[in-house]
């Protein structure tokens, strides 16, 4: 028995160290490394590299978004018609996609750190392609899909699990050993699967990027990610990382609830995007459960903590009605309010904020904008700084990018000063840096004379307009010595959304 104890007491010390290290590291891969004063990031979906590039210089570094989610950048394989999910079935770890090829992706990493703007990529490794007959990618690979051989990797039939299907969520053992949607699933738990995506996930660290998306996080184990994620190189100091710095990782893992998978079980790898989130402002905007109970919004309705989240009013699956939240998702089609949803997001302190940025679509399956010969178009940007050539570019919208503005004005702060009218009217103070207030009502106008908490003076509406100069395009309010303004949002007006901040005082 005494020795029995001894073994005991030696083994406690590697265990609490080993426990302590991953601790660390879930810790450390939580950091976005965003430039001071800069805390949201927008998911440019299926733009090019070289668009990106011009994008963080022109518009995304000037108006102080902190990075940009790009979409996968392994080579996939072609798929009749090119829908928009050919991107999520890789054939090879090479950068060569629709959005271009390896040269032009470092480009954009260059250009882009160098206007304080990061870049997190997409990263698919759950699994390769579905079948395909004669499957050849966009870089010019090839694969014989049905016999599970990519030999531009080179995997073949050992490095995937036995083939089943995906169809019960109530059973872990089947969401992550089997296919999801016929998409062959990657054996992670194999040394060789796991040093082959860490290399691909390393060079990307090489070219410059700041962190990944894990898409389909869901379906692989959290220990078998842990150990690839252990593998990956500090960030890339010549790009403006601080030394030994580590990737920052968030996690794609739908929980809505009721199923055998908890997101809790990936926090401490590093965020994890929280699908509740989504669902819920969507539901409250969209009148369903009135806006007054977004008081405690977050931990308050079981969400993640909020450190541990990474949150968002849409993104490239659930605005198609797939990735969960469905009728109660808000999308660009419901502009008015889309753009109360994402204001409060970017108003309100909790997670990590991801805005949208869409191209137009009526059929769910379709790709990004084209040429005959499904090249994909370049980025056009109007006179009035919104996108055409078949682009959306939600983040171009004046109410979301002034928005990005005033989180970064009111960072550090909490909410306080709360006001509603009972019902689908609210109002609140971030400290004493900005004030926001929302009408979600129909057909009933919002005036009131409400606390702002900022100091005496007059302010630009930033939803409205712009202060350009000292000059204001939009509202303009003023603020007595006792912090209070009158506030008017009209029913019949474009946005049901007014926001002021200290940098907006004219």
């Amino acid at each position: 028995m005494s020795r029995r104890r001894r073994k005991r007491r030696k083994m406690r010390p590697l265990s609490a160290l080993l426990a302590l290290a991953f601790v660390c590291a879930a810790s450390a891969q939580k950091d976005p490394h965003t430039l001071p004063g800069r805390s949201a990031v927008v998911h440019l979906f299926e733009w090019k590299f070289d668009d990106i590039a011009e994008e963080c210089e022109r518009f995304l570094g000037p108006f102080g978004f902190a990075g940009v989610q790009v979409s996968p950048v392994s080579e996939n394989v072609i798929v009749e018609n090119r829908p928009w999910y050919e991107r999520y079935q890789p054939i090879s770890y090479k950068i060569a996609t629709r959005s271009g090829d390896e040269a032009a992706f470092a480009r954009m990493t260059q250009r882009c750190n160098n206007a304080g703007v990061r870049i997190y990529v997409d990263a698919v490794f759950n699994h390769m392609s579905g079948d395909h007959p004669n499957a050849v990618g966009t870089g010019g690979s090839t694969a014989n899909t049905y016999n599970k051989e990519y030999p531009a990797v080179p995997y073949g039939n050992n490095d995937f699990n036995p083939t089943c299907a995906v169809n019960n969520y109530q059973d872990a053992n089947n969401v992550r050993n089997c296919e999801l949607v016929g998409l062959h699933d990657l054996k992670l738990s194999s040394d060789y699967v796991r040093g082959k995506i860490a290399d691909f996930l390393n060079h990307l660290i090489h070219l410059g990027v700041a962190g990944f998306r894990l898409d389909a996080a869901k379906h692989m184990w959290p220990g078998d990610i842990q150990i690839i994620t252990s593998k990956l190189s500090d960030l890339n100091i010549t790009y403006g990382f601080r030394s030994g710095a580590r990737p920052f990782i968030y996690q794609e893992v739908i929980d809505l609830g009721g199923e055998a998978i908890s997101a809790k079980e990936y926090v401490n790898i590093g965020l994890v995007t929280e699908f509740k989130y989504s669902s819920s402002i969507g539901s409250a905007f969209r009148g369903d459960n009135p806006i007054k109970y977004l008081k405690n919004f977050g931990e308050g309705w079981g969400f993640l903590n909020g450190g541990d989240s990474l949150v968002f009013v849409d993104n490239h699956d659930n605005q198609r009605g797939s990735g969960a939240g469905g009728s109660s998702i808000l999308t660009y089609k419901q502009s008015k309010l889309y753009k109360m949803a994402v204001g409060f997001m970017l108003a309100w302190p909790y997670g990590f904020p991801r805005v949208m940025s869409s191209f137009f679509f009526d059929d769910k399956d379709q790709g990004p904008p084209a040429d005959g010969n499904g090249n994909t178009l370049n980025v056009v940007i109007n006179p009035d700084m919104t996108c055409g050539n078949g682009w959306v570019c939600e983040h171009r919208w004046r109410q979301i990018y002034n928005m990005v503005a005033f989180r970064n004005a009111v960072e550090g702060t909490s909410v306080n000063d709360w006001w509603d009218n009972g019902n689908k009217q609210i109002a609140f103070c971030r400290g004493g840096k900005g004030f926001v207030a929302f009408n979600d009502e129909f057909g009933i106008d919002m005036k009131q004379t409400l606390q702002t908490c900022l100091s005496p003076g007059t302010y630009c509406d930033v939803i409205s307009g712009t202060n350009k100069g000292g000059s204001c395009s939009g509202k303009q309010i003023t603020v007595g010595g006792d912090g209070k303004a009158y506030i008017e949002i009209l029913s019949k007006e474009d946005d049901g959304i007014l926001a002021i901040h200290v940098n907006s005082k004219l």
